[in-house]
């Protein structure tokens, strides 16, 4: 392998990172809420609400039946509108949140079911404001959940990133594409498969250790 091809990967795993990471801290920073809002205006949340219920279960649900590569063509005029650009791992991340954030959003709630409602009943009882339930309550006590959630929602993120190497995206998904499939230089395809899968394999390993520090329940 070329001096070159050595410094391309470097960089394709750099760029990797970089969509992987960003991508899922504001996947998380729009996910979040839209997931402790499905859950506390659910039949069963602290504060029912069927209207908001409907409108942002349908609002999750339609960005998340959408195919990814179908979903990265057709924004193609909102990542040009946000980045300038339609080319690139920085224009990547635009489709990525928007993919990523419904996804997240359900895994947010999922967690959120699994807090204990004695937990919560205990805090109305206390005089404990909904505000008060959702940031010292429902969200610490689904920590672990939600952590365990982020690993996940990482590897989804990372697979997207590796698609989006069709439509001129960065990172080892381009690489593999341009070199390992346009060129025929499967050395290269299975180069880059194996990046991508020690890449997930850090993420959860340094992800499950956080998890088992943080959980009470492990101690």
């Amino acid at each position: 392998m070329s001096q070159q091809m050595i410094e391309l990967l470097v960089n394709g795993i750099k760029e990797t990172l970089y969509m992987t990471l960003v991508s899922t801290l504001i996947a998380y920073v729009i996910g979040i809420p839209l997931g402790v809002i499905s859950f506390i205006t659910g039949k069963n949340g602290i504060c029912p609400n069927r209207v908001i219920h409907f409108v942002t279960g349908i609002l999750i649900n339609l960005v998340r039946s959408v195919p990814f590569l179908i979903l990265l063509v057709a924004i193609i005029p909102l990542t040009r509108l946000i980045v300038g650009t339609t080319i690139g791992s920085t224009a990547t991340i635009v489709p990525l949140v928007v993919a990523a954030a419904p996804y997240v959003a359900r895994m947010v709630e999922s967690s959120l079911k699994e807090v204990d409602t004695g937990v919560i009943e205990a805090a109305k009882s206390m005089g404990s404001s909904r505000l008060q339930i959702i940031y010292k309550v429902l969200l610490p006590e689904a920590k672990p959940s939600l952590l365990v959630g982020g690993l996940i929602s990482m590897a989804t993120i990372l697979g997207y990133s590796a698609m989006a190497g069709f439509v001129g995206g960065g990172g080892l998904g381009a690489i593999a594409i341009n070199y390992g499939y346009y060129r025929y230089q499967t050395d290269i395809m299975f180069v880059t498969v194996a990046f991508l899968v020690l890449i997930v394999q850090l993420f959860q390993e340094v992800g499950i250790w956080i998890v088992n520090r943080i959980d009470k329940r492990s101690v």
